[in-house]
């Protein structure tokens, strides 16, 4: 049976859920740091895996985000970023929760300005490339964790976890 999220926004902390469902649940084991104004956040994740490259994760943070968070597979690249306050800002004003970024981000004090989660490896003031290079819609894995596009993501100060999608009638709890 697949575990189901039964925490909401409002009450969940990332240590209960972990001893709620015990190995049912994903924990990532890289300590992402802290960008956005909001510390906890969580939604059903959208995944992209890019390198050094943020074409595809702009164009889909274009899109409406309905609460969900964007999980981005950056090779733990440090050397350019693949999140500024443009792109932040433009998720914000879409509705994404939050984005995860196993790679860097840069604009730091304007990032932690904007009212979105944003949790990523470190900064680098570099831009990106723009070719569009990429993947979407596919299993990401990093941090002894694998990120399916729809699972359940909670995050908050202890960490990120991570619920196995479940089937088209669960509801998101919160």
């Amino acid at each position: 049976m697949t575990p189901q999220p039964t925490s909401t926004a409002a009450d969940f902390a990332t240590a209960d859920l972990v001893d709620e469902h015990g190995d049912g649940i994903g924990s990532c084991d890289i300590q992402l740091r802290q960008f956005g104004a909001n510390r906890m956040f969580h939604g059903l994740a959208v995944t992209v895996r890019c390198f050094e490259d943020n074409a595809l994760l702009k164009s889909i943070i274009a899109e409406p985000g309905n609460g969900r968070v964007l999980v981005v597979d950056g090779g733990g690249s440090l050397h350019r970023a693949l999140m500024g306050d443009v792109i932040a800002g433009m998720a914000a004003e879409n509705g994404w929760a939050g984005v995860i970024i196993n790679g860097a981000v840069r604009d730091v004090a304007a990032l932690a300005a904007l009212k979105i989660g944003i949790k990523a490896l470190g900064a680098n003031p570099r831009k990106s490339t723009k070719t569009g290079a990429g993947d979407s819609d596919i299993p990401v894995a990093f941090g002894n964790c694998t990120f399916m596009p729809g699972a359940a993501i909670y995050s908050d100060d202890d960490g990120i976890v991570v619920l196995p999608p479940a089937n088209e009638t669960q509801l998101f709890a919160g």
